[in-house]
């Protein structure tokens, strides 16, 4: 099926965005930008539903927060509680290894720093910021495509699962390329950011070694509440004191630590929400495939798609108030996030389905 302009919305409705690159539309191709895509779209119908992120798109019900959240600092003792709750609920044996920080992204940015790589492989084609930032600190960044590589670099990124595609690595192959990162004084990073619905076994958190590998992982995509700025860091004792000291006292707020360990210790929440992104996942599969596109993978907060003209697709669906992920370096690509429950049908009235 061949998605077209709605009637009343040509070329000129929207402007194109074919042959940017990601570096000089950075806030564009980030997912998530809809001031940008309103400017872009004028005339598309609102509301906006936006694809463009991995973030789930029923939130954790936050509720009551207590007052003191707001008015006091944390205390010590109230991160260490976030922290143990992390410990448990991502099963890591040594809570002195889980560090909370103010999301994924701001340990992404502090990684650099905190290792001293000059020589960096990235495993791709994967999320950008990990090569953004290190090529930004004067590192030489090389893509690779398989981990057997690692062995040439200071430190080696893989995502996994990984965005776009959901390529899923095992914890054995993982851990074995963390002892051999170790071996000689490397570091193996590992952004788990979107791990927490495949289950614990996909995870290497149960498994951390004592030296090697840096964890990253997000709260704010599984529980849906991007906007609170929570992370952890998952790492070997004396590398988790130096991240600790590197971001200061008070890295997360109050409002964070207090949904975070509440959230982190309802297991309940947590599996029901994994049984509804994988349903809402497939029937996602099922809307882009009755578009005409392509299914290459996914996880399931995100899937990946493609056409013959991303382009052209990403522009047709912005002029129907969709927005997706479009990506520069892959013009066949668009990945598609979840919907809201309550935009299901409105997302198949847009699409003509």
């Amino acid at each position: 099926m061949s998605l077209q302009a709605p009637d009343g919305l040509g070329q000129g409705g929207c402007a194109a965005v074919s042959g940017e690159s990601e570096a000089g539309s950075a806030n564009f191709y980030h997912g998530g930008a809809l001031a940008a895509a309103r400017a872009r779209c004028p005339d598309a119908p609102e509301p906006w539903i936006d694809l463009s992120t991995g973030i789930n798109p029923v939130p954790y019900p936050v509720g009551s927060i207590e007052p003191d959240a707001w008015a006091r600092l944390p205390e010590a003792r109230d991160i260490a509680a976030l922290e143990q709750a992390a410990a448990e609920a991502y099963r890591v044996r040594d809570p002195a290894s889980v560090v909370a920080v103010p999301g994924a992204q701001a340990l992404i940015q502090l990684a650099p720093a905190l290792t001293g790589a000059r020589r960096v492989g990235v495993l791709g084609f994967t999320y950008a910021e990990h090569a953004r930032c290190f090529r930004r600190a004067g590192a030489e960044v090389q893509t690779v495509e398989r981990l057997s590589e690692a062995d040439r670099f200071d430190a080696v990124v893989v995502v996994n699962p990984n965005n776009p595609d959901g390529r899923l690595l095992s914890p054995d192959d993982l851990l074995a390329a963390a002892a051999r990162m170790a071996a000689r004084g490397g570091l193996l990073i590992l952004d788990e950011s979107f791990i927490d619905v495949l289950g614990a076994g996909a995870s290497v958190a149960p498994r951390m070694p004592e030296a090697g590998l840096l964890v990253m992982r997000s709260f704010g995509k599984t529980y849906g509440l991007a906007g609170l700025r929570l992370g952890f860091a998952l790492a070997p004792r004396r590398l988790a004191e130096r991240i600790r000291e590197s971001f200061g006292p008070w890295a997360v707020s109050g409002p964070a630590v207090s949904i975070g360990r509440r959230a982190l210790r309802d297991e309940a929440w947590l599996a029901k929400a994994a049984e509804r992104l994988g349903r809402d996942a497939r029937r996602m599969d099922a809307l882009l495939q009755a578009l005409g596109l392509e299914l290459l993978g996914g996880c399931p907060l995100f899937r990946l798609a493609a056409c013959e003209d991303a382009r052209a697709m990403f522009d047709q669906l912005c002029r129907r108030g969709v927005l997706a992920r479009p990506f520069a370096q892959r013009p066949r690509w668009l990945r598609f996030g979840l919907p809201a429950p309550e935009c299901a049908s409105l997302l198949e009235a847009r699409l003509g389905l």
